[in-house]
């Protein structure tokens, strides 16, 4: 059965393209955006500081030794929690920007950011429920006493689909296309590989999201 939902700005039924679609347009989504400028700042705001974050515990995971498992998992997490944290922003927020700079990349690329960005929310879904994040890593068999390097290197492994099955039939359509994009492009990829890719893409889609001052939200009423 196809999903419809109703948009949030005219209430048509509309089909969604992207889990999160709010509006069945463009122009139903620049119409809520110029009646709610304030939640449009205050996504700004939080944008801002996910950012940071988000390099924060991207560069935190290039100095993490790998003989330190308990550090290691923690800063993995968190790399997780916040690369999909701005990923909902953006969508939320600042899809235009996130499509235009989606746009500028090849189909191939496109799909290839699209699965990994996906891939690790269904990370996030699965560790925020009966899953622990070691399930999903692959660490290096090295010794403490090895001088071979951090945790970038470590690398997903493949999981079993029955991790989906407790899930309404709803809510594992969606889980399913977030597992193939999992198996697709993080099994057996690094996570210095995959936190690479998906941060590049979303400082880029942060950047050309236009700050919204006080004038710029007048102008647009």
């Amino acid at each position: 059965m196809v999903e419809t939902r109703d948009c949030e700005q005219c209430g048509a039924p509309f089909v969604p393209r992207r889990e999160h679609a709010r509006f069945c347009s463009p122009s139903c989504r620049a119409a809520w955006n110029r009646e709610h400028s304030g939640d449009l700042k205050a996504g700004m705001s939080a944008l801002q500081w996910s950012i940071t974050a988000m390099n924060d515990t991207a560069q935190r995971l290039s100095q993490v030794a790998e003989w330190d498992q308990a550090r290691a998992f923690a800063a993995i997490g968190e790399a997780v929690w916040w690369v999909t944290i701005v990923d909902a922003t953006l969508l939320r927020h600042h899809l235009d920007a996130y499509d235009r700079v989606m746009a500028d990349r090849t189909p191939a690329q496109r799909q290839l950011i699209e699965q990994t960005l996906a891939g690790l929310r269904f990370v996030r879904n699965r560790i925020g429920d009966e899953a622990d994040l070691a399930e999903f890593i692959e660490p290096s068999q090295n010794s403490q006493d090895s001088s071979a390097g951090w945790i970038t290197g470590w690398m997903w492994r493949p999981v079993p689909e029955s991790t989906l099955a407790k899930l309404s039939p709803h809510g594992r359509a969606w889980e399913v296309s977030r597992y193939q994009a999992y198996q697709a492009q993080l099994a057996a990829h690094t996570i210095g590989e995959t936190f690479g890719r998906a941060t590049a893409f979303l400082k880029r889609a942060v950047a050309d999201a236009p700050a919204l001052t006080d004038d710029s939200a007048q102008a647009g009423c």
